[in-house]
């Protein structure tokens, strides 16, 4: 994978990251791609932004924040397309990432098309 399309896709992870931190759950939804699935173990599965958004609402309205990443990997799918996994925690609970699939857009922008993630514990 070369740099400056990895950059791409960090910057799109970043950006929901930073969404997630600010307590904006609209921004959070708006990194998926119209129609993309969203799987929260154990929640249950939610498909299109308005359920993603929905989700992470809910998720902010119960307190939960300050969302960061380790041992972070990204591995190169198709043409476009990357997968990362990693490990997160939150002020209240941590877990893993299986799968973000990010793909890049028309606008030259890289989105989730996939998330699937789970809830390991409480902190």
């Amino acid at each position: 994978m070369n740099s400056k399309t990895l950059e791409v896709f960090k910057a799109g992870s970043i950006a929901w990251q930073n969404a997630f931190n600010s307590k904006n759950a609209k921004v959070c939804a708006d990194q998926y791609a119209e129609g993309s699935t969203m799987v929260a173990k154990p929640f249950g599965e939610f498909v299109g932004r308005k359920a993603i958004e929905a989700f992470w609402q809910s998720i902010i309205d119960q307190g939960f924040s300050d969302v960061e990443y380790s041992n972070v990997e990204w591995q190169a799918e198709d043409e476009g397309i990357y997968t990362l996994t990693a490990k997160w925690t939150m002020n209240k609970a941590f877990g893993v990432i299986h799968k973000e699939r990010w793909q890049i857009q028309e606008d030259g922008k890289a989105l989730l098309i996939y998330d699937e993630f789970e809830v390991m514990g409480e902190r």
